[in-house]
């Protein structure tokens, strides 16, 4: 490897990326593509945030597309789609911070930050001008919230088939031995072989995917049966899942990525029949890279939501990574700790981000898709990081860092070298009133 040929390879193709966020150069590359699926190298650094919200509105006011669709749990961020399009049980909900309360579960900041704040307020005031079937969405891919899921199930046959909700009462206390805690279930059954409860699940979902048929007359009573045919589908996925969380094995992570892409054809669908559907996901870069390209896929089976919307949609499919050298973040050191803002250790030696990092460049964009000297140079085998809603710097290679294939991992890279991290709306210590302005968004708060 000649180092200082390639950072020249890469400096060469890479477009400077403006203050103001000009993504012309990026759009350009996504073309006609109607899956473009944004990532981030961390779930708690603002400008990844940013920069994907300034993506997604040019998407959404220029291109079309029809939904977003986040690394989220589906109750939580269908309360921020009822809030965005002014319709359903939610449409009461009378600020951005109110529609984004529903994200209650660790890590709240993921969602519950200010440049998320400022989005959806961007995307109200977008909703509000325009007709339904014109509106853009906000829908959760992920699949924690069994019990909240079961929760929107029963209200909506309260609802709309009370003749059915004793029985769906009925089969969802098949989980009340198990307590309030998921991890409880999947831990009895899973690994001590207590009798589950996936009968009941799977009967729910058939009886629910009837009843929502039947309930299809008008957009509102579509989107409430819709909302409630998933609901149902995750609680038959999170009780798999769950289960399958203590069998030491790539199950558990490629069933919530299945799951994910699942969730993603299903919105198309439910947006229209024509299959032309376009739709936004904002997710870590760990799921929306192909696992293909990772050792993660090639030693270990696992698969990606990035890799099945290539295997599904081809060329259809558009997948930007997100990089950065050093900076901040919001994370906890442990699962359910508290949130700390943390300095980012600079990128290692031998990896992508130091390669950007040596291009002097400071925020650019970088095509991955045909050929040229960089794509060469990023199709070699680098360390790459990940940095989920858990840091631990003290351990950064081993907890951190895993080898990849960039170029085959994404159609394109936005590297932004310095970071800093995302502001929670709610009150911490560690974002005192001396740092506050310097964690705002331009905008903030778009909408109060």
């Amino acid at each position: 490897m000649n180092r200082s040929a390639d950072v020249e390879a890469i400096r060469a193709a890479a477009v400077l990326l403006s203050p103001g966020g000009d993504h012309s150069a990026l759009l350009d590359a996504i073309g006609d593509a109607r899956f473009v699926l944004l990532g981030e190298a961390s779930h708690g650094t603002h400008e990844f945030y940013r920069e994907r919200a300034r993506i997604t509105q040019r998407l959404v006011a220029e291109r079309g597309f029809r939904a977003v669709a986040v690394e989220g749990d589906w109750p939580d961020a269908y309360r921020v789609n009822a809030f965005v399009r002014g319709a359903g049980r939610d449409a009461s909900v009378a600020s951005a911070n109110e529609a984004l309360a529903g994200f209650e579960r660790f890590p709240t900041w993921m969602w519950r930050n200010a440049d998320v704040l400022d989005f959806v307020g961007w995307l109200r005031a977008f909703d509000a001008g325009r007709a339904h079937a014109a509106q853009c969405g906000f829908y959760g891919l992920d699949m924690y919230s069994l019990h909240a899921s079961m929760a929107r199930v029963l209200a909506w046959l309260e609802r709309h088939r009370p003749e059915v909700a004793p029985l769906a009462r009925e089969r969802y206390a098949c989980f009340d031995r198990f307590g309030d805690d998921s991890q409880v279930y999947g831990m009895m059954t899973g690994l001590r072989g207590a009798e589950g409860c996936e009968e009941e699940v799977v009967a729910m979902l058939v009886d629910v995917q009837r009843a929502a048929a039947r309930e299809r007359t008008g957009p509102l009573d579509a989107e409430a049966a819709f909302d409630a045919e998933q609901n149902a589908r995750l609680v038959r996925n999170a009780e798999s899942y769950y289960r399958g969380m203590y069998m030491r094995n790539v199950s558990s992570w490629n069933q919530r990525d299945t799951h994910m892409a699942g969730t993603l054809d299903a919105i198309e669908a439910h947006l229209g029949r024509s299959g032309l559907e376009k739709i936004v996901v904002w997710a870590h870069n760990s799921h929306v890279g192909d696992a293909r390209a990772t050792e993660m896929g090639q030693r270990r089976g696992e698969l990606t939501l990035g890799q099945l919307v290539r295997e599904r949609h081809g060329g259809d499919a558009f997948l930007v990574g997100f990089t950065t050298h050093h900076g901040t973040v919001a994370a906890a050191s442990d699962w359910d700790a508290p949130l700390e803002r943390k300095e980012v250790v600079p990128s290692l030696a031998g990896s992508v981000e130091r390669l950007l990092h040596d291009t002097g460049i400071g925020r650019f964009t970088l095509p991955l898709r045909g050929d040229g000297a960089h794509v060469a140079v990023l199709r070699q085998r680098l360390l790459e990081r990940a940095i989920g809603v858990i840091y631990r710097p003290e351990t950064e290679r081993q907890s951190h860092y895993f080898e990849a294939e960039p170029a085959s991992q994404f159609d394109a890279l936005v590297h932004i070298d310095a970071t800093r991290a995302v502001r929670p709306l709610d009150a911490h210590s560690a974002w005192d009133a001396a740092s506050d302005a310097a964690d705002l968004p331009d905008t903030y708060p778009f909408a109060t």
